[in-house]
């Protein structure tokens, strides 16, 4: 966005160049929550124009996999150091800062991978109320080149035993490099050191909120649709609910949801959706019952990826005929920041698609409508947040991630109309017991997986022969990376009677402890 309506237009801002790190986002998401607008671009979409059109009041160089040692290294254009604003080197970003203003960079002889401890030789603003002189301070490191001659004006102002140069400043220039990762938790008040630079370094005023972003977005959406229709498709998650909200609050009934009932949902969560969006919010909705139909589609059909194709084509061709009788003017999408960052790989190359999403594809093109896009400039977390501002229920705002292509590919192998009641009995069993245990808001996800596998049982004396049902519970931050979630015994033992004594079908029940990577969090 570069109009005057962008809301982020009245705040200021923050620019993060991308070196291809994984953990670039976190950046981005650690300032967010500090109340400071900023956006991640590629280093090579980054010239002298878009500097001057975006205007940031701060630049981060991110770390990456690359080594400036090499001819082909990623670096920022020469512009930023003439740009007059502070600048912060993250690992290969501060490699870069040395490379490009003097100094030297060499392949290190101890590559540090990990937990490192940096020790404070100088007080600086970067520091300020979190680290102090002669205090030593654990930290996430991941690099196999060392800086070994400083530009002309930088100092050392924190040292590990194999990095001289873990942290450098310019205090003139506003110039600062760490060889760690601020933005990870392994980082000991990592958030706090980025906050600094953007806060006393930069001078930001941190007034992103979302009580802001709902006021402006609000008044853009109103001005980019005018007397339009908006068609909105419903899939019962989060965002696109909560995109709607925001939608319906700025233009009211120009705004139509379509609710395309796959029969692949959770226990109840179709009433649900009709019932809040319905009764609560009176916001006008069509709920398109097509369990049939999915199920005649998946028939037979046991890879996974031929599963979501099905479904995402299913659902365009319902949600497309539907759309038609309205015949709207825009289409609305639950499109979010991550999303917008990973369809442009940092360098402009192919990226590797792991599985396809679940999405509403090529409509715009095939119906001709523009597209609103309210909330492709926020992270997950800030949707939820904006959820509450909205006043979306709690329960509804903090529920677990459910994969567009629901149920199926929770059912390894084909899938069946008796499969899926089967498995959203257990998955809500699972779930129940996961809240009276006080524990679902401490696990990012968590659900049932009914396995194409049946084993030999004994129930009140006879043999049987039955599925076994997989359970997952995994704890993250943003999806990216996840860990299994460590159940007592006694809980797993508890919900595993239950699933066996309520379920009909089930004799044998298993947990799941693959953490991500090298597994994915669904199994399909």
């Amino acid at each position: 966005m570069t109009d005057a309506l962008d809301p982020s237009r009245h705040h200021d801002r923050l620019l993060v160049i991308d070196f291809g790190s994984q953990v670039t986002q976190l950046i981005a998401r650690r300032l967010r929550e500090d109340g400071i607008y900023c956006e991640i671009h590629p280093f090579n979409r980054v010239d002298a124009a878009f500097l001057e059109e975006f205007s940031p009041k701060g630049i981060i160089l991110s770390g990456g996999p690359s080594s400036v040692r090499t001819a082909t290294a990623p670096r920022p254009i020469e512009a930023i150091y003439a740009y007059g604003v502070p600048i912060l080197g993250i690992c290969y970003g501060e490699q870069c800062l040395v490379a490009q203003l003097g100094g030297e960079v060499e392949r290190a002889t101890h590559r540090e991978f990990g937990r490192a401890d940096v020790t404070v030789v100088s007080s600086s603003p970067l520091f300020q109320g979190v680290w102090t002189e002669g205090g030593t301070y654990p930290v996430w490191m991941s690099h196999g080149d060392r800086v070994i001659a400083l530009p002309d004006g930088f100092h050392p102002i924190a040292t590990t035993p194999s990095a001289p140069f873990a942290v450098i400043a310019d205090e003139l220039r506003n110039y600062y490099g760490v060889q760690f990762h601020p933005e990870v938790v392994h980082t000991l008040d990592g958030a706090r050191l980025l906050s600094n630079f953007t806060r006393q370094i930069c001078g930001l005023s941190g007034d992103w909120t979302m009580a802001s972003f709902r006021e402006e977005m609000t008044a853009k959406i109103k001005d980019q649709v005018g007397d339009g229709r908006v068609i909105c498709g419903l899939s019962g998650g989060v965002d696109s609910a909560v995109a709607a909200v925001l939608i319906h609050e700025a233009i009211g009934d120009q705004l139509t949801c379509v609710f395309v009932d796959t029969g692949l949902m959770r226990q109840g969560e179709a009433r649900a959706v009709v019932d809040l969006f319905r009764e609560h919010y009176h916001i006008p909705l069509v709920h398109v019952e097509a369990e049939d139909l999915f199920l005649s589609k998946l028939e037979g059909v046991e890879d996974p990826e031929r599963k979501r194709k099905i479904i995402g084509g299913t659902f365009i061709d319902v949600f497309e005929a539907e759309a038609k009788k309205i015949k709207g003017d825009f289409l609305a999408q639950g499109t979010l920041y991550p999303d917008v960052i990973e369809s442009v790989s940092f360098d402009g190359g192919p990226s590797v698609t792991i599985k396809s999403h679940h999405n509403v594809g090529g409509l715009p093109e095939r119906m001709n409508l523009k597209l609103v896009e309210p909330l492709r400039e926020l992270f997950k977390d800030e949707v939820r947040h904006l959820g509450q501002e909205l006043g979306l229920p709690e329960g509804f705002v903090k529920r677990h991630p459910f994969p567009g292509p629901g149920l199926a590919i929770r059912i390894p192998g084909a899938v069946t109309r008796e499969k899926a009641d089967l498995l959203r009995q257990a998955d809500a069993i699972y779930l129940e017991e996961i809240r009276a245990e006080g524990l679902y808001d401490a696990i990012w996800q968590a659900f049932a997986v009914l396995l194409p596998v049946k084993t030999v049982g004994v129930m009140g004396d006879e043999r049987s022969y039955d599925w076994v049902l997989a359970l997952r519970a995994v704890t993250s931050t943003d999806g990216m990376t996840a860990e299994s979630y460590p159940f007592e015994h006694r809980f797993l033992s508890r919900v595993a009677t239950r699933l066996i004594n309520e379920v009909d079908g089930i004799n044998r029940v298993t947990y799941d402890v693959t953490s991500k990577p090298p597994g994915t969090i669904e199994w399909e």
